[in-house]
C-alpha cells in the first residue's frame, strides 16, 4: 500500500514559554503514537516534532491513507448454552450474532475451540482498518487532551455559543496528506492547507501549504519562522557566540538551557543584538545584575575572560529590521530602571548590619509548630558549634556565621530577588567588617542546593551546611511533615542528600547517627516525635542507597558495606571501591560462600548456647585437628597485614589478602566438625569461625555478596 507524510499543524495565540519544549514534544509523540496502534504509521515512520511561539505541529513520514483489515476473533458462549441438542442456535446466541451486526447465516462457520464443557463458540471476521480521516481525528483529540497543559483556558467560539479549552485559543488547523487535506475538526476549527507566519516579517497574512513535505522550508522562505524548536535554539548559540564576538573579543555569554530553552519559546525568527548599560552600574554585586537581566528581561549577560561582568549584554530580538537601533535602544532603556532599582537596594541594605537584623527574625515564623526564624537559627547555631569543635575549627567562628545566616532574608535586595539568600548575605557581611571565613559560611550553607550543585568549603562553612540541614530535616520530620510519593513540600530529600554528600565527598569524619541525635537534642523537650531520631537515620540511609547506585555500584556491594558502616558515611565510597576490586577476584565468590557459612554457625550457635558463647576466645590447645590448626596459624599470620591496610583506608588490599585464607578454609570445613559433642571443643571451634568472620568482615560483610 502506498504511503505519504503527514503534516498536522495547529496554530495558536502566543503558548505559555516555559511549557513550549514539552508541549510539543508530547503533542508529536502523543499523536504518532495513536496513529501506529491503529495502523495508519508503522514502527519504522519518522517523526518530525515543530512547536514554535504560535504553533504546535508535526510531519510524520510513511502514513497510509486506510489501514489493513485487522482478523479478530471473539468468544461468544459456550457450545452447550449457544446450540440447542438438535445443533441449532439458540435465541441467546442469536441475540449475541445481532449485538456484533450478523444473523444465524454464520452460525455454520462458527469455530469451536477448547473441550467438554469449556468448548466454546468463537466468531472469526475481518475488522476493517481506521480510514486516516478516522484516525488522524482520534488520534488528534487524544493527543490534545494527553497535553501537559500548565492551565487551561475557556473561550468562545466564533458562532457566539459554544466555548472549548485549550492552553490558549486556536485559530487554524492544518492536515495534510501528501498534498491532500485531510478533512478532521478540532478545537471549532476545520483542517484546511492555509497557515500564518511571523506576525510582522511574513510576505503574506496567510501563507499556502502545498504538501506536507514543503512545510519547513514554506514557513522559513516565506513565513519568516523556523518551526523546529531544536533548530530555532541551535540558531539563537550560534548568534549568541558570533554577536559576543562582535561585542568585544574575550567575552562569554552565560548561557543555562533553562533560559535558552524559554527565550527560544518567546520568538520565531531569532535575531541576537548588542545592548549595554552604564558602568556604574557594575558596583553592584553581579549575581545581582545577572539575576535581574536573566531573569526579568531574558538577556544574555557577557562575562570577560577572568568570569567578571561587562555592561554589555545579548538581547533575542523576534525582528530584523534594517536600522535595529530602536530595538537595542527600548531594551536598553528597559533595563535600565531594573539596574537602577537593584544598586539601590544594595545602597539601601548596606546602611544597616547583618546582625541588627538577626533580632528581627523573632517576627518571621519559620512554621508554626517549629517557632520563628529566630529560634531557628539560635538551634542551628549551637549546632554548628558542636559540628565546627568536632571537626577541630573555630567553634565562635562556625556559631556567628550561623547566627547571621538568615539575616539576609529581612534585606530588600533577598526580598525582591529570593535566589540570592546566602549570596547577599556574604556581601553584607563582608561589608560589616566580618571574617572572610564567615562570610563565606554564609552564602556556602545553603549548598549543595541541588544535584550536582558545589558543596561548601572549608570546615566552618561544612559546620554550618550540615547544621543548618539537619535542624531542616530533624525538625520538619520530627513534626510529621514526613515526604510521601513525590511530594516533598520542604525539600527533606534534597537535604538529606546534601548532608550525605558533604560528609561522603569532603569526606568528613562525622558518624552520622551522633549527628542526628545531637540535632534531635536541641529542640524543646516533647516537640518532636520520640522516635525522630531513628526514623530519620533510616530515611537517609534510603537516600544513600539511591545516591550510591547512581554512582554504579552494585546493590549487593552497596548491602554488604551499609551492613558494617555505622554511620561513618566518609568512608562509603573507599568501601565500595575495595569491594568492586574484590567482587572482580574470581576467589571472591567462594570466599562470600564460606563467609555466609560461617554466620549461619554463629548464628545457630548463639541460640544454642546462649550465654556460654559470648565472649569466648580461641585456645589454642584445643585445637585438636591439624585442619583447624592450619586455620588458625593462617589467621594469625594475615591478621596483622589485614589491620594495616584497614588502618590506611587500603580497603581493596585489606580484602584481597583474605584470598590467602581460601584453602585453609575449604580444609577445615571439609575435615572439621563444628557442632560436635564435646562441648568444649565446640565452643573453641565456634570462636574460632567467630574470629574467622571478624577478620572477613572488617571492610563489608562479605556474605552478602552471594545470593
Amino acid at each position: 500500500m502506498s504511503t505519504n507524510n503527514l503534516l498536522v499543524e495547529l496554530l495558536v495565540e502566543e503558548l505559555p514559554p516555559k511549557a513550549l519544549k514539552k508541549l510539543g514534544e508530547s503533542f508529536a509523540e502523543g499523536l504518532t503514537a495513536s496513529l501506529k496502534v491503529q495502523g495508519l504509521a508503522t514502527a519504522e515512520s519518522t517523526v518530525t516534532p515543530f512547536a514554535s511561539p504560535r504553533r504546535l505541529a508535526v510531519l510524520v513520514s510513511d502514513v497510509v491513507a486506510k489501514a489493513d483489515d485487522k482478523p479478530v476473533s471473539q468468544k461468544l458462549m459456550p457450545v452447550s448454552v449457544g446450540l440447542d441438542a438438535s445443533g441449532q442456535a439458540t435465541p441467546a446466541l442469536l441475540k449475541k450474532l445481532a449485538a456484533l451486526g450478523v444473523g444465524a447465516e454464520v452460525v455454520p462457520q462458527l469455530r469451536r475451540e477448547g473441550e467438554g464443557k469449556a468448548e466454546s463458540l468463537v466468531f472469526d471476521s475481518l475488522q476493517a482498518g481506521a480510514t486516516l480521516v478516522q484516525g488522524l481525528q482520534h488520534a488528534l483529540q487524544d493527543a490534545l487532551a494527553k497535553l501537559p497543559i500548565p492551565k487551561v483556558m475557556t473561550y468562545q467560539l466564533a458562532d457566539g455559543w459554544s466555548s472549548v479549552q485549550f492552553v490558549r485559543p486556536a485559530h487554524g488547523l492544518v492536515a495534510l496528506h501528501g498534498s491532500d487535506v485531510v478533512e478532521i475538526k478540532v478545537l471549532g476549527l476545520t483542517a484546511g492547507r492555509e497557515t500564518q507566519g511571523h506576525r510582522f516579517e511574513a510576505k503574506n497574512a496567510t501563507l499556502e501549504i502545498r504538501d506536507a513535505d514543503s512545510y519547513e522550508a514554506q514557513m522559513e522562505n516565506e513565513g519568516a519562522v523556523i518551526p523546529s524548536f531544536e533548530k530555532r535554539r541551535a540558531e539563537i548559540v550560534h548568534q549568541l557566540a558570533k554577536a559576543a564576538v562582535q561585542a568585544d573579543g574575550g567575552v562569554t555569554p552565560i548561557v543555562d538551557d533553562a533560559l535558552l530553552d524559554e527565550v527560544t519559546a518567546l520568538v520565531e525568527r531569532p535575531n541576537v543584538l548588542i545592548g549595554q548599560f552604564e558602568t556604574e552600574f557594575l558596583e553592584v554585586p553581579q549575581e545581582c545584575l545577572i539575576l535581574t537581566m536573566k531573569a526579568n528581561q531574558k538577556y544574555f549577560p557577557l562575562l570577560d575572560a577572568s568570569g567578571k561582568l561587562t555592561n554589555k549584554f545579548l538581547i533575542v530580538s523576534n525582528i530584523r529590521p534594517a536600522d535595529a537601533s530602536l530595538v537595542i535602544g527600548g531594551n536598553e532603556r528597559v533595563v535600565r530602571p531594573r539596574l537602577a532599582d537593584a544598586k539601590f537596594f544594595f545602597d539601601q541594605d548596606r546602611k544597616k548590619t547583618l546582625e541588627s537584623r538577626v533580632e528581627k527574625l523573632g517576627k518571621v515564623v519559620y512554621h508554626n509548630k517549629l517557632g520563628t526564624q529566630l529560634q531557628r537559627t539560635e538551634r542551628v547555631a549551637t549546632l554548628a558549634g558542636t559540628i565546627a569543635r568536632l571537626l577541630d575549627a573555630d567553634k565562635a567562628d562556625a556559631e556567628l556565621a550561623a547566627r547571621l545566616s538568615k539575616a539576609d532574608l529581612l534585606t530588600d535586595m533577598v526580598g525582591e530577588f529570593p535566589e540570592l539568600q546566602g549570596i547577599m548575605g556574604r556581601y553584607y557581611a563582608l561589608h560589616d567588617g566580618e571574617d572572610k571565613v564567615v562570610a563565606d559560611a554564609i552564602e556556602a550553607h545553603y549548598h549543595p542546593r541541588f544535584a550536582g550543585d558545589t558543596l561548601p568549603q572549608g570546615a566552618i562553612a561544612c559546620a554550618v551546611a550540615l547544621a543548618d540541614k539537619l535542624d531542616t530535616l530533624l525538625g520538619i520530620y520530627g513534626i510529621g511533615q514526613v515526604p510521601t510519593g513525590d511530594k516533598d513540600p520542604f525539600g527533606l530529600r534534597r537535604h538529606a542528600l546534601g548532608i550525605l554528600r558533604i560528609l561522603i565527598e569532603t569526606p568528613l569524619d562525622l558518624p552520622l547517627p551522633a549527628l542526628i541525635k545531637t540535632a534531635a537534642g536541641n529542640f524543646p523537650a516533647g516537640l518532636l516525635s520520640a522516635t525522630v531520631a531513628g526514623d530519620v537515620e533510616i530515611f537517609m540511609l534510603d537516600r544513600l542507597r539511591g545516591y550510591l547506585r547512581e554512582r554504579d555500584f552494585e546493590v549487593s556491594h552497596i548491602e554488604a558495606v551499609l551492613h558494617i558502616l555505622n554511620g561513618r558515611m566518609h568512608e562509603a565510597l573507599p568501601r565500595l571501591q575495595g569491594v568492586r576490586t574484590f567482587a572482580a577476584l574470581e576467589v571472591s565468590k567462594d570466599l562470600a560462600a564460606a563467609n555466609k557459612r560461617v554466620q549461619n554457625i554463629m548464628r545457630k550457635n548463639c541460640e544454642e548456647l546462649g550465654a556460654e558463647f559470648t565472649g569466648v576466645s580461641v585456645k589454642p590447645a584445643l585445637l585438636k585437628e591439624t585442619a583447624e590448626r592450619d586455620l588458625f596459624q593462617s589467621m594469625q599470620d594475615i591478621a596483622p597485614f589485614a589491620q594495616g591496610y584497614l588502618d590506611r583506608g587500603d580497603y581493596g588490599q585489606n580484602l584481597k589478602v583474605l584470598t590467602t585464607l581460601k584453602p585453609f578454609i575449604d580444609d577445615f570445613f571439609e575435615k572439621v566438625m563444628v557442632m560436635c559433642e564435646d562441648k568444649e571443643l565446640r565452643l573453641n571451634r565456634a570462636a574460632l569461625l567467630q574470629q574467622l568472620g571478624k577478620l572477613m568482615n572488617q571492610v563489608a560483610d562479605i556474605s552478602r555478596l552471594v545470593a
